[in-house]
């Protein structure tokens, strides 16, 4: 059976039609492949091999922690004295170690703080990727946003050129004014390239980061907004105590603490206990054999690790009051870099933007008229590029401080409350 479609307006034809119009839009975004900044940092999460490897510390902690839990194991031991047939004594007996001192107290608490250490550094590494993603998406978009700049600065210094040869055939300019606009239009050319580069890198690594081995994405989308809402000073520093880094320079504390305990029952020497039966081939007659052994702390008694871990104790105490003093160094400059890039961002939107794009529109209907040279055309549209750069890397310096911030804080909006 055969069907015709009818015109689009009557019929199946307009409902092919409708369906159609229904599908495009989602058929060129599957095409698009849009990466959101959402998607990067859930993608980075599913599939970083670095955050990937940090999850395995916390199974890996509980095994050693298993096994501080573990008793020793006894010994079977077979002994024969006197190989000669007829005068053999055997003897089988079993020997058990016994931990004194509480070793095995000790050894339970340092693989506890270790437990704890690699879950903390879990969540450390979380805000790291985290704070990553977000630099890698916003250099990413950053790059966008600076080839198509260079894009709209082709364009102009496309119709630049067109305007300074219609003049140069009119009579009305210099043949060397064509000559610089063509000079120009090569250099606006070679940025582009640049930018298609540095674009394409960036690209890059934010696949990279996200666990990807190659770029799956044609764009990104909702990068380089600079946020207004910097969060207060004191607030951050007086929460500077429940970052992951200085818990983690805490717990660290506490771990060689744990491990300065385990050291000093170790100067403790441990009893062995044996038990047996002793057999005489001479006597025909069996016997009993019981047995205790305990090293004489003579010359070691562990004196070097008790050093060595009471130190290491003083050492993580040390570093925790060096990473508090850096962190908060950290926090106070990230919040000026912030608050300056604020404040040129809004300067550019509200003033120098506006004034620069005026001054090209005025510099080029003068010149089209012949009231300008093209110099001022040049001056004008360099102006505005410079002006546009600034603003992008104003931009920028905006979203890295809030980068380093949430590298110290994690999400920054649940930090800032």
């Amino acid at each position: 059976m055969f069907c015709t479609l009818d015109r689009p307006g009557t019929g199946p034809g307009r409902i092919l039609l409708a369906l159609l119009l229904l599908v495009s839009p989602a058929l060129a975004l599957a095409q698009e492949r849009v990466m959101t900044l959402e998607s990067a940092l859930q993608a980075a999460r599913d599939n970083n091999p670095e955050l990937a490897a940090a999850r395995w510390g916390i199974d890996i902690a509980e095994g050693e922690r298993r096994q501080a839990g573990v008793l020793p194991n006894p010994e079977l031991s077979w002994e024969v004295e006197d190989t000669r047939k007829g005068s053999q004594t055997t003897t089988v007996g079993v020997s058990q170690l016994f931990e004194l001192g509480g070793k095995r107290g000790a050894r339970l608490d340092v693989a506890g703080r270790d437990a704890e250490l690699a879950a903390l550094e879990l969540e450390r590494q979380r805000n790291v990727l985290r704070a990553e993603v977000i630099g890698a998406f916003q250099a990413a978009a950053q790059a966008q946003e600076g080839l198509q700049l260079a894009e709209q600065s082709l364009r102009l210094s496309e119709r630049a050129l067109q305007v300074v040869q219609g003049r140069v055939r009119a009579g009305s300019a210099s043949p060397v004014e064509a000559t610089r606009a063509q000079v120009q239009l090569s250099e606006v050319r070679l940025e582009q390239g640049r930018a298609e580069q540095a674009l394409t890198i960036a690209y890059q690594q934010l696949a990279a980061v996200t666990g990807a081995p190659m770029v799956q994405f044609s764009r990104v989308d909702g990068g380089l907004v600079t946020d207004n809402s910097i969060p207060s000073r004191t607030l951050l520093l007086d929460r500077l105590e429940q970052t992951a880094d200085l818990r983690l320079a805490r717990l660290q504390i506490d771990q060689r603490e744990a491990a300065l305990g385990l050291a000093r029952s170790q100067r403790i020497p441990d009893l062995t206990v044996s038990v047996g039966s002793q057999y005489s081939e001479t006597d025909r007659e069996r016997i009993n054999v019981v047995g205790l052994s305990v090293p004489i702390p003579l010359f070691d008694r562990n004196q070097g690790n008790v050093l060595a871990a009471a130190r290491r104790a003083d050492q993580a105490r040390d570093q925790r009051n060096g990473a508090e003093l850096r962190l908060r160094s950290e926090v106070i400059q990230a919040l000026t870099q912030w608050s300056t890039a604020v404040q040129e961002v809004q300067t550019f939107d509200r003033a120098i933007l506006p004034s620069a794009q005026q001054a090209l529109d005025a510099a080029t209907r003068g010149f089209e008229r012949g009231k300008f040279a093209f110099l001022d055309v040049l001056d004008a549209q360099r102006t505005l590029v410079a002006a546009r750069l600034q603003y992008l890397q104003a931009q920028a310096q905006g979203s890295e401080a809030r980068v380093r911030l949430e590298r110290i804080f994690g999400d920054l909006s649940l930090a800032s409350r």
